[in-house]
């Protein structure tokens, strides 16, 4: 017996929400026809794809695979279904796309992939620089659009942005930590314990701010740009830290499971999106590529839960 296309769509759908009752909702079908469909599944498959507890489910090492491979799997479905609706791009000429190092790793290379695909005459140039040069390159014409954190965008003056994804920040803890016991969890109970605070993209700063509002500060053992050394160490015991579940996985390179909870306290999202120059002409490949990514961001399949968007013209506005 094979998995079926729904089969995988529900087990997706429980992944990305953690809870059977919030996957129904969004897919507005029954929690017993996604407790069904997934049970089908792991039988399918001879494995189990979640472990259960009383918040709900979190992936087994099996299911992290699988969903690798399911993801994958209605990419391609997706765009088979849009095939017979375009013929391939005659675009020509070159896309000057710079990103942040966020970006870069944890968000675009698959949205690159396809495309590049879509447009095989384009060639994509990806670039990859921090907020201050991407929003000086834009301006003065070095880069023709950039997918970078929106929130963090410091020149609302020249710099226009359309949010794509708003990824919520959760807290990360080592399996057995004893705030996994708690029921509800605060910015104040947080504060007491080791924590790793990352620094690239100016995380180190969004959370200085989130941290002041709320009164309270981190006991920072460790400060580091490396998202992987971050999750090595709160997956070891050493420590643990506040981020956007767009870098989440749930486990260490050495193997170690990483836990999350919801935080009670006021945490804002990781907003990424397009970002272009005021009132600058977009080129013919930087608006096939915004119209792209608006298209693929709210496509209901692939998207984050909280994804939003909106319209570019073709003579970029303010935002």
């Amino acid at each position: 017996m094979e998995p079926s296309l729904r089969q995988i769509r529900y087990f997706i759908a429980v992944a990305r929400t953690g809870q059977v009752s919030l996957a129904a909702r969004e897919l507005h079908v029954s929690q017993s026809a996604i407790t069904a469909a997934v049970k089908q599944l792991e039988e399918i498959l001879g494995c189990a794809l979640f472990r259960r507890h009383a918040r709900g489910v979190t992936l087994t090492y099996n299911g992290t695979i699988f969903l690798r491979h399911a993801d994958r799997i209605f990419a391609a479905v997706n765009e088979a279904i849009k095939a017979p609706r375009r013929t391939l791009s005659q675009l020509e000429g070159s896309l000057r796309l710079a990103m942040t190092y966020t970006v870069a790793g944890y968000f675009l290379p698959h949205y690159l992939e396809r495309f590049s695909r879509l447009y095989p005459n384009l060639t994509l140039v990806p670039l990859e620089a921090a907020r201050t040069e991407i929003e000086a390159g834009l301006i003065s014409g070095v880069y023709d659009i950039a997918v970078m954190l929106t929130s963090n965008i410091g020149n609302q003056e020249k710099i226009g942005h359309e949010t794509l994804v708003r990824s919520r920040r959760r807290l990360w803890l080592a399996a057995g930590h004893k705030l996994l016991e708690r029921r509800s969890v605060h910015l104040m109970d947080v504060a007491p314990e080791p924590y790793i605070m990352l620094t690239v993209d100016e995380a180190s700063n969004t959370a200085q701010g989130y941290w002041n509002r709320s009164g309270a500060a981190p006991n920072t053992l460790m400060r580091t740009s490396s998202v992987e050394a971050v999750r090595s160490m709160v997956a070891n015991g050493m420590g643990i830290t506040i981020l956007s579940d767009m870098v989440y996985r749930p486990w260490s390179l050495e193997g170690l499971r990483v836990e999350v909870l919801s935080i009670a306290s006021p945490v804002p999202t990781m907003d990424v999106g397009l970002a272009w120059a005021v009132g600058e002409e977009i080129s013919p490949g930087a608006k096939a590529f915004a119209d792209f990514m608006r298209s693929e961001c709210l496509n209901p399949e692939r998207a984050d839960p909280s994804t939003e968007g909106g319209r570019i013209p073709k003579r970029m506005v303010r935002g």
